[in-house]
Order: structure tokens, then sequence, then C-alpha cells
């Protein structure tokens, strides 16, 4: 049969069909290994893990075929429990696939402790966020006859007056005494002048 004629035959039709189906059925098969290995399609949503312990993360993410890493802890928040999640990426809902990592950063233990700054004879405007910038926050306000309007005079924790140098808790109410610029200067030299120096005495920590 010459080549012209078997191009033309049922023959070579049929064989062209047959390889056409065994690609196709090939194709698809292979379609669906990729979809199986690659878990295409199948996507986990990321639970949140806001205020749980470390080990109530992992039991939460075993279950889920997804995994953990933890960063780092944060300085404390009072709003979270101490060694608690405060931070997680993805963030809770995010769809992911299996075996994927959340990073997870933790509540610290406690409060750490600060040396507080030399406010006195700072004004209002500029003891504030000094205090705020180290994670100290302020407190009742309260006014004594002073030449200079709103200066601050003195800082007290709790009725205790404070030095600066002192060590406070973070997130702690600092109470600041403010001049309240209605002394004249002349008032005020002669208080100066008649005040009686006094010996420090310890303060009563108890």
């Amino acid at each position: 049969m010459s080549l012209r004629k078997y191009l033309t035959s049922r023959v070579f039709f049929g064989q062209v069909l047959a390889a056409l189906a065994i690609i196709a059925v090939l194709g698809y098969l292979f379609m669906h290994w990729l979809t199986f290995t690659t878990d295409h399609g199948h996507e986990i949503a990321v639970p949140n893990l806001s205020k749980l312990t470390e080990e109530q993360v992992e039991d939460k993410l075993d279950e889920l075929d997804l995994d953990y890493v933890l960063l780092d802890s944060v300085d404390f928040r009072g709003d979270y429990p101490a060694f608690t999640v405060v931070e997680q990426d993805p963030l809770p809902g995010t769809k992911v696939k299996v075996g994927r990592k959340v990073y997870i950063k933790i509540n610290a233990s406690g409060y750490s402790s600060v040396k507080l700054p030399d406010l006195i004879d700072k004004t209002y405007r500029e003891a504030v966020p000094t205090l705020k910038a180290i994670g100290l926050e302020e407190g009742t306000i309260t006014y004594e006859p002073s030449l200079g309007k709103d200066m601050v005079l003195a800082m007290r924790y709790k009725g205790r007056n404070l030095k600066p140098g002192e060590r406070v808790m973070k997130s702690s109410k600092i109470d600041l005494v403010l001049g309240d610029g209605k002394m004249s200067y002349e008032e005020e030299v002669q208080i100066d002048s008649t005040a009686t120096p006094e010996e420090d005495t310890p303060v009563d920590e108890q």
C-alpha cells in the first residue's frame, strides 16, 4: 500500500484517534496526580491563637496539620495572661496549605522596671511624652503655688515622692505636681529665704 493510500485509510485514522485518546487519558491522570501531590485546592483556615499558651498552640495546630515557630517574647501587656500568644502571622482566618508554619510571639511574665527620668523643672508638655516613651503613664495632676506655670515640682507614686533615677515598674502611673504660675517672683524669693533646710529622711517602703 502506498503512503498516500495509507494516510487516507481507516487504519491510519483509527491509530490517530487511539493515540489522541491515550494522550487525553495520560493528561487527565497526570493532572490528578499533580493535584494530589501538591494538595492543590485543599487549604486550612488559620485558627485564632490569641491568649493561648505554647502547649495549647501546639495541640491546636497539630489537629490541623499545621506547625508553629516561636519568634520571641514581647514586653508584658496587662490585657494578656503571662506566657500566652500576643501576635501571630498569618492572621486568624488566613487560608494556608497543610504543613504551613505559624509564627507567634509570647507575652512576657510580668512588667519590667524602668529608671525614672529627671522631670523636675520640666514643663508638663515635656514630661508626659518622656514618661510614655519609657512605658510609664500619666497619673493624677495637682498644682502648688510656684512661679513657673505647669513646671514639674515633684513626682509621686502612690503618695510617695520619687527621685530621678529610682526604678519603677513599667505601666506605673506617675503623679505630677505642677506649679500654678500664680506666685510672684518676690513671693518665691521670700519663701526661699525663710525656708529652713530639712534633712532627707528615708521613705518607709512598707
